[in-house]
């Protein structure tokens, strides 16, 4: 079952997008990122037929395809599926940092966001993971960038230059909606909004950061990671520099390509089980990486 060089893909399904990277001879040759809809298995086919067609391959070319994120488990296109708090971890091991090995993972996602602390050989220590209020993730910055009538993706460089950022007292998405109205009638400079937006996001966030315990280097995922108003909100919460990936959307779809790779590799699942005899329909959908706390890759 092991193979030298595979041909492997990883699929996020994640709440907002579904990302895919094609993974082969150690580098990825092609990613795709598709909207997810309620068909997650076509969300899954058309961002994988991105990928793949951007990597000039086929289905028939890829050795094993791991998915992960929150619609892992609803696509028949997955040979096996993953945690993607691990998978996150895998990526930024992998991918690494120009500044050295990288010690913490910030992640925000489409409706959460996540802190990830990897141990000194880079595999995941523990995690701190929001999932109870859509504040501080991509959702609150996409509608917040409704209210005042702007592109999403201009949102960072809109909010560059503010003199007087404004303080949001809100932390619930739908009561900092009426907050952002207010200042609106108020006549408030709308850059000055939306830096007060970045500096909530990096707040909450950011304290998520304080609590796990940041260890340098840290690196930046997640759509929201290519708003620079929010990465230099963050900069300035935590008095250090983030390293952000070329590519930080698909950092999960490389990660479980990653985990596909090794899987055949070495002949077994990630959970030690051999490879042998496991059957393509029956993902491990009991293995979720290692627990909080406890190291392991």
């Amino acid at each position: 079952m092991t193979k030298e060089e595979p041909v492997v893909a990883g699929i996020d399904l994640g709440s907002t997008y579904t990302k895919a990277a094609v993974l082969a001879r150690d580098r990825v040759v092609g990613t795709g990122i598709t909207p997810t809809i309620v068909d997650l298995d076509a969300a899954a086919a058309d961002a994988l037929g991105e990928a793949l067609q951007a990597a000039g391959m086929s289905r028939s070319d890829l050795d094993m395809t791991v998915s992960t994120g929150y619609g892992r488990r609803g696509v028949d296109i997955a040979d096996h599926q993953v945690d993607e708090i691990y998978a996150k971890a895998r990526a930024a091991k992998w991918l690494g940092s120009p500044w050295g090995p990288v010690r913490t993972v910030i992640d925000i996602g489409g409706q959460d966001s996540k802190v990830i602390r990897l141990d000194e050989a880079g595999d995941m220590d523990t995690f701190l993971m929001n999932t109870k209020c859509a504040a501080g993730t991509g959702r609150f910055l996409e509608q917040m960038a409704k209210v005042l009538g702007v592109p999403l993706e201009e949102l960072g460089e809109i909010g560059e230059g503010a003199e007087h950022p404004v303080e949001l007292s809100s932390t619930c998405i739908v009561m900092a909606e009426s907050e952002v109205i207010s200042l609106i009638a108020q006549r408030r400079p709308v850059k000055d909004i939306v830096a007060g937006i970045h500096r909530s996001v990096a707040e909450r966030v950011g304290n998520m950061v304080k609590q796990i315990g940041v260890e340098e280097v840290v690196f930046f995922d997640g759509g929201p990671a290519r708003n620079v108003g929010v990465k230099k909100a963050l900069e300035e919460f935590r008095g250090a520099e983030l390293y952000v990936p070329k590519n930080p959307q698909v950092s999960a779809a490389i990660g479980a390509a990653i985990v596909a790779r090794d899987i055949l590799r070495e002949g077994k699942l990630p959970d030690g089980k051999p490879l042998e005899g496991i059957e393509a329909e029956n993902p491990i959908d009991h293995w979720e990486g290692p627990p909080a706390g406890g190291g392991g890759q």
